[in-house]
C-alpha cells in the first residue's frame, strides 16, 4: 500500500503519540524529545522508511506557521516588567554579546577559510538565529525554572530580532559590493518586517488583553486565546512581516495588560503540543542527511566557530552585567540550537545573490542538521549543570 493511500487521520493520530513516546522515552535514556523526534523524523522519511506521506509532508510550512506563532506568543510572556526589571539588563547585554560574538568569529574564521568577503559577510549574518522552539521545549520538558532558564528564554525570543538586524544590514552591504539590488530597499523591507510586527503585536494586545476571561471571569478559554495567536501569526504572514516577532509581542502585551487572568499561556502551552510535536517530526523528514557528505572543512569550521562566539560572547556579557555566576557559566552553551530562521535566510541569499547563494545554503542545510540533532542535548545539559534542570 502506498504511503499516500494513508488516510491523514491515521498519520496524524500515529504522529501524535510517537511524539507521546518520544516523550516518555526521553525521560529514560536522558535525551531531548526535539532530538528523538528529529531522529524518528529522518528515519520516517524518503531517505530511509518513506512512512510519511507526501501529502502530509506537505503541510510542514502551514505546521511551521502555527508552532513557532504559538511559542512566540509564549516566549512573549516572560517580558513583563518585573521579569524585565529582575533580568531585562542581562537578557539585553547577552543578546547583544552572543549575536554579536557568533557574527565576528564566523567572520574571521570564514576569511581564514579564504572564503571571499560577500561569502563571509553572509554567514556572519546568519549565524546568530537561533530555534526558539527547540530552546523552549527543552526547558519546558525538563520543568527548568530560575535565573539561567529565565535568561535562556528571553535571549532567545529577541536575539533573532538582532540577527535579522545585522543579517539586513550585512545583506545590503554585500550586494552594494556585488552591485546587486539597492541597499536602501533592503534596508527598508528589514525595517518593515520587524516594526511592523510589533505595531501588530500591539494593536492586537491590546484587545486580546482586555476581551480574555470576559465571559466567564478570569477563565480565558483556548478558543479565544488560540484564535487570537493565530489571527495574529496569520495576519503577519500575510502582511509579510515577522510573525514570531509579532506574536511575541502579541504575548508580552497580554502580560503587562491582562490583569484578571494568567491562564492564556496555559491554555497556549497545552495547545501548542500537537503542533510543537508535528513540527519536529516533519522537521526531521525535511533534514537532508546527505547534506552532511558536503560539510567538510568549511562546514566544520563555521560550527566550531558559531559555536565559540556564542559562549564566548555569552560568557563575557553576562560578567560585564554582573550576572549569576550559573548565568555566566552557562548561558551561551544554552544558546546553540539553530534550525528554520537561518535556513530561511539562507534562502533569501540564494535568492538574492545567486552566484554564492547556492554554496551557502548547502552549508547551512549541512550544519543546521548538526546543530538540531546535537546542541538540544548540550542545553539540557547545562540546565542540569546549573541545578534548573531534570
Amino acid at each position: 500500500m502506498n504511503t499516500d493511500d494513508y488516510p491523514a487521520m491515521l498519520v496524524v493520530g500515529a504522529l501524535l503519540l510517537v511524539g507521546w513516546i518520544a516523550h516518555t522515552a526521553g525521560k529514560r535514556v536522558h535525551i531531548p524529545r526535539v532530538t528523538i523526534l528529529l531522529i524518528v523524523g529522518v528515519i520516517s522519511g524518503p531517505a530511509v522508511l518513506d512512512l510519511i506521506p507526501s501529502s502530509i509532508a506537505d503541510w510542514f510550512v502551514h505546521v511551521t506557521h502555527v508552532a513557532l506563532a504559538m511559542v512566540g506568543f509564549l516566549l512573549g510572556g516572560s517580558f513583563t516588567r518585573k521579569e524585565m526589571k529582575a533580568t531585562g539588563k542581562v537578557v539585553l547585554a547577552v543578546s547583544i554579546g552572543e549575536t554579536l560574538g557568533a557574527a565576528v568569529a564566523v567572520f574571521l574564521v570564514a576569511l581564514l577559510c579564504q572564503l571571499d568577503l560577500v561569502t563571509a559577510l553572509l554567514l556572519a549574518g546568519i549565524a546568530p538565529a537561533s530555534a526558539p522552539a527547540a530552546t523552549l521545549d527543552v526547558i519546558r520538558e525538563n520543568h527548568a525554572h530560575g535565573p539561567l532558564a529565565k535568561t535562556v528564554l528571553g535571549v532567545v525570543a529577541i536575539d533573532d530580532t538582532w540577527g535579522v538586524i545585522l543579517f539586513s544590514l550585512l545583506l545590503a552591504f554585500a550586494e552594494a559590493i556585488r552591485g546587486h539590488g539597492d541597499p536602501l530597499h533592503e534596508l527598508a523591507t528589514a525595517c518593515w518586517e520587524l516594526g511592523g510586527a510589533i505595531g501588530l503585536g500591539v494593536i492586537l494586545g491590546i484587545p486580546m488583553a482586555w476581551c480574555t476571561g470576559r465571559l466567564n471571569k478570569g477563565e480565558p478559554t483556548v478558543l479565544e486565546a488560540a484564535g487570537f495567536v493565530l489571527l495574529c501569526g496569520g495576519l503577519a504572514v500575510w502582511l509579510d512581516v515577522s510573525y514570531l516577532l509579532a506574536c511575541m509581542t502579541l504575548g508580552a502585551m497580554v502580560a503587562n495588560f491582562a490583569k484578571h487572568h494568567k491562564r492564556s499561556f496555559r491554555d497556549i502551552e497545552g495547545a501548542s503540543e500537537p503542533f510543537l510535536v508535528i513540527f519536529f517530526l516533519l522537521a526531521g523528514y525535511a533534514l537532508e542527511f546527505s547534506a552532511l557528505l558536503t560539510l567538510g572543512v568549511v562546514g566544520g569550521a563555521y560550527i566550531i566557530a558559531r559555536s565559540f562566539g556564542l559562549i564566548v560572547g555569552g560568557s563575557v556579557s553576562a560578567r560585564m552585567v554582573n550576572a549569576a555566576p550559573q548565568i555566566q557559566r552557562h548561558i551561551g552553551w544554552c544558546l546553540l540550537p539553530q534550525a528554520g530562521v537561518a535556513l530561511g535566510l539562507a534562502l533569501l541569499v540564494a535568492e538574492r545573490i545567486p552566484d554564492v547563494g547556492a554554496q551557502i545554503l548547502t552549508l547551512i542545510i549541512a550544519t543546521t542538521v548538526v546543530f538540531e540533532l546535537v546542541s538540544p542535548s548540550i542545553t539540557r545539559r547545562h540546565l542540569k549543570l546549573a541545578g534548573e534542570g531534570l
